[in-house]
Formats: structure tokens, sequence, C-alpha cells
């Protein structure tokens, strides 16, 4: 009797056989081999990952953000301190000045109340020049600053002179005496006199109009300076013994400096600089 041995070339599933749906579900983990950890979702792990991560970021962020903003110093080390608000404005309405300290404080002029009060951080008022609307300091760094006089709500504009810092230490400077001067009635210029130049500004913006230099082997005097009209006079000795004494006086008013012929500059009144000067020639 014979026997068929087995037959070893199995039937392959048939072409119509369908595949697992792509959406069938993982298997579970008990069906998995022994030893095999199932997978976490990927998508949902990288999902939250970007989520959580940013919104992390920002709130260990936020305390150090905060800290910079209140720890950044004040431009120019500036502060300003309002002590009480006055609903009157104009020319009328603007307190007393005064240097008291290290301090520029305005005052009531009656009662004597402070109103406001300006430092800067390691310097010291040198002089200061009260204009309707405006208080102009100068600092012992070589600063010149506007401040809004009637509320002290704004420094308006600082500006620094150049080489004046070192010659403010010293007994020649005479307390910065002359180096503020007002061109303009209701100073809407205002001259800075040092020994090395001349340079009138634009105070409603702090723009700068003109500069005038000293002549070689000269320099300006500030304390030796007096108004005449409407031109201020400012002493200019020169160290030449044959300088002759009227180029050691010079005339100059909004314009800049006053000489015969001059070409028209303007500051802003178009119509009265076409009738005025203001070629800078020393």
């Amino acid at each position: 009797m014979s026997t068929h041995p087995l037959q070893t070339t199995a039937h392959p599933l048939p072409a119509t056989a369908h595949p697992l749906p792509a959406t069938a579900h993982p298997l579970p983990a008990t069906a998995l081999p022994p030893g095999t950890a199932a997978a976490p979702p990927v998508a949902t792990v990288r999902r939250g990952t970007r989520i959580a991560l940013p919104l992390a970021l920002a709130l260990l962020a936020l305390p150090l953000i905060t800290a910079a903003h209140h720890s950044r110093p004040a431009p120019y080390g500036d502060h300003l301190t309002v002590h009480a608000r006055v609903a009157a404005a104009g020319p009328a309405a603007d307190p007393g000045l005064r240097t008291k300290g290290r301090a520029v404080e305005a005052y009531d002029s009656k009662s004597g109340t402070p109103r406001w009060t300006y430092t800067r951080e390691g310097r010291r008022p040198v002089t200061l020049l009260p204009a309707p609307g405006h208080a102009f300091t100068l600092w012992s760094d070589g600063l010149v600053t506007d401040t809004a006089r009637a509320d002290g709500s704004s420094v308006r504009w600082h500006r620094a002179i150049p080489a004046s810092a070192d010659w403010l230490r010293t007994p020649a400077a005479r307390d910065g005496a002359g180096v503020l001067q007002p061109l303009t009635p209701g100073a809407r210029m205002l001259a800075v006199v040092t020994p090395h130049r001349i340079a009138a500004y634009r105070t409603a913006d702090g723009d700068l109009r003109w500069v005038l230099p000293a002549r070689p082997g000269c320099a300006f005097e500030p304390a030796r300076s007096v108004r005449r009209g409407g031109a201020l006079l400012v002493a200019q000795p020169c160290a030449g013994p044959a300088t002759p004494w009227t180029a050691q006086v010079i005339a100059v008013d909004d314009y800049g400096r006053i000489v015969p012929g001059r070409t028209p500059l303007g500051n802003g009144d178009t119509e009265h600089g076409a009738r005025r000067g203001g070629a800078q020639k020393n």
C-alpha cells in the first residue's frame, strides 16, 4: 500500500483578497510578542511638543523681560518728578526756577511749593536760564537740556556741547556765566557760548541752526557778553598783540554773525529771513 507525500506547494491567497484597511487600529499591547513595548502615538507626542515648548519658554522668559524693562536706565540719566499738577498753561502759569543741590526745581512763586524736580544721575546743574515756557539747563557734563517749565511734563531735548565738560570744571568758566543766551524775544532761539564756538539752537525742537567758531588764536569769553538791542556782543580776546580790538568783539543775532551783506539763512521765518542775513564768517 502506497502513501502520498505531503503537498509542499501551498496555494497563495487569491489576487482578490483585500489587504487590511489603513485605518485598522494597532494591536493591543497584550497581542504583541513578549518583551515588546507598545510605541506611543507619534503624532500626538509631536503635536503636544510643538504647543507646550514655546509656551513654557515664554513663561520662563516673562520675568526676565519684565526685570530688564524695569532695570533699563533712563536716557541721559534723567529723573523728572512732578509734585503738583497745575491746570493753567502759558507763560503766566510758569513757576519760579532754581537750582537746589544737584537738582533743578520749579516752585510756585507765591507759596514756594515745589511743582517738579529734575535731576540727572552723577551730574549737577551748572547754570539755569528761565524763559517763557522753557527751563534751559547747562549740566556739568556739557549737556544742555530744555524742560517744559509750566508742568515739568517732559524734557524736550538734550544737546551735547563738544569740549565743554573739562572747561566747566575750571575757574575760567565762572560757573557757566553767560553760556546760555537768548537770541530772540521769548527765547525762540538760544545761543550756547563756549571758548571754541557759539552754537544757536531753535528752542522748539533743539534743532542746530548755525555754528560760529572762534578765530584761530582767539577764544570767546561767555561771561564777557552784553545785549544791545537785537544783538548779542561777545568778547573774543586773541593772544597776538597785532590783532585789532575790533576783531576781539563780535556781534550775533538769531541769524548768525552780524556782518554787512550777509546772505539769508532763515530760521523758520522765511519772509523775515529774506530781509536779514545769515552767512557765518568770522
